[in-house]
């Protein structure tokens, strides 16, 4: 009976704004162990469904359950997606494809899953604070939106915690941000912190400076600009120190972001360990390791001294949703 179960097959999603990862999974032995994986444009397909036919009539093996990560609020089984114009529900995709096992997920509360089962080479450390044993964890990915979640510690295991905190309102710390969040209640009804930490967040903190500066842009710039994603550009012209605008821009969004973990970390009082994950983290370390995130992070006034006691790893593996929403997977099964 082991055996059989170590073989069953899970078919895991991470469904994100800018591209849908689905991966096959079998139980390892201290974790799913990925035996095949696609990525999609997720813009380019009209619904996850049509996406799961290419996988699946690419990949005709016997599967015992589907779990889905997917970027939205999961209410009963169903989701809107916030960054595409998509509805995904369990039902449907019981009816679509014969899953006897599915789940739609969180993306962030299936990335949060993953963390106890990543290995050192898998993270990058921020700072030298070790951590609680034990203590609750806390996760911020900003990519094309930001997603934050929890794993709460409830009597010797994790309990992972989805949320929508990415939504919230953007609370400047300095004079300069407050510029920064009326720059930008001209143009949306509500600013949130996700309009400012993810892709589309940092051209808008360029953009502001860029505006309140007056600056012209050189030619060089403005081509890379209608060539490239231009978040892209901003990150690469900063770490390579080609521009002043978007070295300041990347300071500026490695600084909210340390503040905006630091909240996180003492909403959850995550005293075991603070993780950064999504596309973005990963590209920007030599910024993440300037002296401006953690003060930032740690500038909680009367609680600075706890704070500074909270370890913050930058997730590397790129995959960590996805093998997260294996896991979640592979617990509905009988």
């Amino acid at each position: 009976m082991r055996k059989e179960k170590e073989e069953e097959m899970i078919l895991a999603g991470d469904v994100g704004g800018t591209k849908t990862n689905l991966g096959l999974f079998v139980q390892g032995k201290d974790r799913p162990a990925l035996k095949d994986l696609e990525s999609f444009p997720s813009r380019e397909s009209s619904d996850l469904e049509s996406i799961l036919e290419q996988f699946i009539e690419s990949h005709p093996v016997s599967l015992a359950g589907a779990c889905f990560g997917v970027a939205g609020p999961v209410h009963h089984g169903r989701c809107k997606t916030t960054n595409l114009p998509w509805e995904v529900s369990e039902q449907s995709l019981k009816r679509r494809f014969g899953f006897v096992h599915v789940r739609l997920i969180n993306d962030l509360a299936a990335m949060v899953r993953a963390i106890p089962l990543l290995k050192g080479r898998e993270l990058v450390s921020i700072n030298r604070a070790r951590g609680e044993k034990g203590g609750n964890l806390a996760l911020v990915a900003p990519g094309t939106g930001l997603g934050e979640a929890l794993l709460v510690s409830q009597e010797g295991r994790y309990i992972p915690v989805s949320s929508e905190g990415g939504h919230v309102d953007f609370s400047p710390t300095s004079d300069a941000e407050v510029m920064l969040w009326r720059y930008l209640r001209k143009r949306f009804d509500h600013v949130s912190v996700e309009r400012i930490l993810s892709g589309p967040g940092l051209v808008h903190i360029y953009s502001w400076l860029r505006d309140e500066r007056r600056t012209r842009e050189p030619a060089w710039l403005r081509k890379r600009f209608e060539d490239e994603d231009p978040a892209r550009v901003i990150t690469e012209s900063a770490l390579n120190q080609q521009h002043p605008l978007c070295l300041k821009a990347l300071d500026t969004f490695v600084s909210i972001l340390g503040a905006q973990a630091g909240n996180l970390a003492l909403v959850g009082m995550a005293t075991g360990g603070v993780f950064l994950g999504g596309g973005i983290p990963p590209k920007i370390l030599p910024a993440l390791k300037k002296a401006s995130f953690m003060r930032a992070f740690t500038n909680k006034g009367r609680f600075s001294e706890l704070m500074r006691r909270i370890p913050v790893r930058v997730i590397l593996n790129e995959k960590a949703a996805l093998m997260g929403a294996a896991q979640a997977g592979f617990g509905t099964l009988p």
